[in-house]
């Protein structure tokens, strides 16, 4: 399972930490993409996955595989790769082995999606994996890549507000100068919305 970042996934992780009883041995937990700050930074996502789910469960440690945040960023990408590849045990993705069982999602108002931003080259990569962002927003980031986020048995888009209404609804509709919208997944798209966020949406 790739997991999302920001706040919308807050109130998912905790009902995960505490609702539900899962098998959590058998969850593999991996990052969609990832700030390039310390992992106790409070905009890491990995530290909300962790304050909010991943402390609260019985999860090996080997099981968690966060986007490291040390050295330099092309570097960083190039190591969370390999460790997809070899987790994988292949260097190509197959279309009838996804990668992932579930990406989780989120969405901007602007229509990007994990790190694959507007106006970006990230969004014309289609070799590597994981892809380093270094322009576009105040910090580095590190994020899936297209194959990656496609390479998944389903995606789940966790989306709130009514900002995010005409991207939703954008989206949806196909309109790929969006980034979200050029996702051409290889299994189910599921989309969750509050009703502020589904209100300009098609249905």
């Amino acid at each position: 399972m790739a997991l999302s970042g920001g706040s919308t996934p807050r109130a998912l992780y905790t009902l995960l930490g505490s609702e539900y009883r899962i098998d959590w041995s058998r969850v593999e937990s991996f990052w969609g993409d990832e700030r390039f700050v310390p992992y106790d930074d409070p905009n890491s996502n990995f530290r909300m996955a962790r304050e909010t789910l991943l402390s609260k469960i019985d999860i090996p440690p080997t099981n968690i595989h966060p986007i490291p945040t040390d050295g330099e960023p092309a570097d960083a990408a190039r190591r969370y790769e390999a460790l997809l590849k070899n987790i994988y045990g292949s260097e190509r993705l197959e279309p009838a082995r996804p990668l992932f069982d579930v990406v989780l999602l989120g969405l901007g108002s602007d229509g990007h999606t994990a790190s694959l931003l507007p106006g970006e080259p990230i969004l014309e990569e289609r070799e590597h994996w994981v892809a380093p962002v270094t322009h576009g927003r105040a910090e580095p980031r590190i994020t899936l890549t297209y194959p990656a986020i496609e390479s998944s048995a389903a995606i789940a888009f966790l989306v709130t507000g009514s900002d995010k209404a005409q991207a939703v609804r954008e989206a949806r509709a196909g309109n790929i100068s969006l980034p979200a919208a050029r996702i051409r997944a290889q299994g189910e798209v599921i989309w969750f919305l509050d009703s502020a966020a589904a209100s300009d949406s098609s249905d």
